[in-house]
């Protein structure tokens, strides 16, 4: 088998798992995503470091995806920050606080918290400080990955806290530790990342859940339309017009 063949074989057997063993947790979390809509409260997603980080573009302004969504684009933790600064940010005390209160992250909301390793503390913060604002939180994680990293590792929040325990509802995206899938000939380490792969997955299933829902609720589902279609930015503009004020990113 061919690296190709063989991480495709890895990607289809976790993707297979989400499926199998997450599809009532994404429900799950679909209707607390489908209730702020129709409260009219907005969903924040916030991806903290790394893979992770792209969570929250990939939720924010895509095609048929929903609208009322602030994505926590925080440059500390981006992948722009560099290996070496992103890291240190994930890991200052304090740092989540300060970036919650920046968009607005307030009660009665939710927040869909991504974080593959689940234990930084950025991502422990986040969690504790939400559900004490009241916040509902959906952690978007790895139980066999986080429970890898051992206590008072460099990484770990000094709780020792896993996001798991932390969350309301929990999708696991049934990433191995260290997040490489393939073990390849003369090559200690694996190689060929999974995360950016399981977390775009189980985010566009929430997605499309929290649609179907809507839908069935008799509520025209706020969506994005692709600027390159016929009419989109016509179809846009009241979106951005309604929440310039709400969402930092318009």
């Amino acid at each position: 088998m061919n690296p190709t063949e063989a991480y495709h074989a890895e990607v289809t057997r976790i993707l297979s798992r989400i499926v199998s063993e997450e599809s009532e947790n994404i429900r799950k979390a679909a209707g607390v995503l489908a209730d702020c809509v129709e409260k009219g409260k907005l969903i924040h997603v916030f991806g903290t470091g790394g893979h992770s980080y792209i969570a929250g573009e990939e939720m924010f302004y895509r095609a048929g995806g929903l609208q009322p969504v602030n994505a926590i684009l925080d440059p500390g933790v981006s992948l722009a920050a560099g290996a070496r600064r992103s890291t240190v940010v994930e890991r200052t005390p304090g740092y989540a606080r300060a970036v919650l209160d920046a968009y607005g992250v307030s009660e009665g909301e939710a927040i869909v918290l991504v974080n593959v390793n689940g234990i930084n503390s950025v991502t422990i913060e986040s969690a504790m400080e939400c559900k004490k604002r009241g916040v509902t939180v959906i952690g978007v994680t790895s139980r066999e990955f986080s429970i890898n990293v051992p206590p008072g590792a460099p990484a770990r929040h000094p709780s020792n806290k896993n996001l798991f325990e932390l969350a309301d509802i929990v999708i696991d995206i049934h990433i191995p530790p260290g997040d490489a899938l393939l073990t390849l000939p003369g090559v200690k380490p694996r190689v060929a990342a999974g995360s950016t792969v399981m977390v775009a997955f189980a985010l566009n299933c929430l997605v499309a859940e929290t649609i179907n829902l809507l839908a069935q609720r008799g509520i025209e589902p706020p969506v994005w339309v692709s600027a390159n279609l016929p009419g989109g930015d016509e179809a846009n503009r009241k979106f951005i017009e309604a929440n310039t004020s709400r969402i930092r990113h318009l």
